[in-house]
C-alpha cells in the first residue's frame, strides 16, 4: 500500500512539474523583432579606448570590443538599433551606461559598433535610433 502511494505521489509530482517547463527552440536570429521609432537625425559618437576596463553606470566593466552604448535616459538593458542613414548600415547595441555628457550628443556607442556603421575619422555621425522590443 505504501509503495503504491509513493508511486502515485511521484507520478503526480512529475506531471505537475512537467506542466511548468517550456521548450524554446528559436534562436535570437529566428525571433521576430518589433522596432519602435525613437529618435531620428541625432548625433552619435564613440567611446575612447581609455575607458576600457572602467566601470559603467550599470556596474559592468566597459569593453570597447562589445556592442554596448551610453544613453541619458533609456533603461539599462534596452536594446537600440543605431542606423546610419547616409549608408543604410545599422548595428544593435545594449544600453549599459549613462551619457553622453555633451548636450549635442544623443548616444555614445562602442568603437566596435561605430566601425560597423561609419568611419571613426568622422568622430560623430547623424543616426536614427530605434528601440528593439523582443516579442
Amino acid at each position: 500500500m505504501k509503495k503504491s502511494i509513493l508511486v502515485f505521489t511521484t507520478s503526480l509530482l512529475l506531471v505537475v512539474l512537467t506542466g511548468f517547463t517550456t521548450i524554446h527552440n528559436s534562436s535570437p536570429q529566428q525571433e521576430e523583432v518589433e522596432l519602435t521609432k525613437y529618435k531620428q537625425n541625432v548625433i552619435a559618437t564613440y567611446y575612447a579606448d581609455k575607458f576600457n576596463g572602467r566601470k559603467t553606470s550599470s556596474g559592468e566593466r566597459f569593453d570597447n570590443t562589445k556592442y554596448t552604448a551610453a544613453h541619458k535616459t533609456l533603461p539599462f538593458g534596452t536594446m537600440v538599433r543605431v542606423t546610419n542613414p547616409a549608408n543604410g548600415k545599422w548595428v544593435d547595441v545594449r544600453v549599459n551606461d549613462r551619457g553622453p555628457h555633451n548636450q549635442k550628443l544623443e548616444i555614445d556607442i562602442t568603437k566596435k559598433a561605430f566601425v560597423a556603421i561609419a568611419n571613426t575619422n568622422s568622430g560623430t555621425i547623424k543616426v536614427d535610433l530605434e528601440i528593439i522590443e523582443n516579442k
